[in-house]
């Protein structure tokens, strides 16, 4: 079983930056893809990020793009979030889910989720 834990969600302020962290419990980290989803209130679950295996490769939603940056620590079973910029848009609960498959920026390619992290973007 795989468990996941988000971290790092608060209120902020625009125009700042936040860090999330992913902890995932398994003996074998290695074996999964990460992703990161948001979902606003009314919203569906969105996209955001997500790394493969090995890191080497990384995708993003157009909305996060180039002030967002996904990385993972496989010697710490963490993958991580940073988010720099942020805009009040960007208010949501945020997801980290592993997908034992390969690396998709699809919901059904995950097969376990964290609880979610809230993220509070004021104007």
């Amino acid at each position: 079983q795989v468990q996941l834990a988000e971290s790092g969600g608060g209120l902020v302020q625009s125009g700042s930056s936040l860090r999330l962290s992913c902890a995932v419990s398994t003996r074998s980290f290695n074996n999964y893809a990460v992703g990161w989803f948001r979902q606003a209130p009314g919203k569906e679950r969105e996209f955001v990020a997500s790394i493969s295996r090995n890191g080497a490769d990384t995708y993003y939603a157009d909305s996060v793009k180039g002030r967002s940056a996904i990385s993972r620590d496989n010697a710490k079973s963490s993958v991580y979030l940073q988010m720099s910029s942020l805009k009040p848009e960007d208010t949501a609960v945020y997801y980290c889910a592993a997908a034992a498959t390969y690396v998709s920026k699809l919901k059904a390619g995950y097969d376990y989720w964290g609880q979610g992290t809230q993220v509070i973007v004021s104007s």
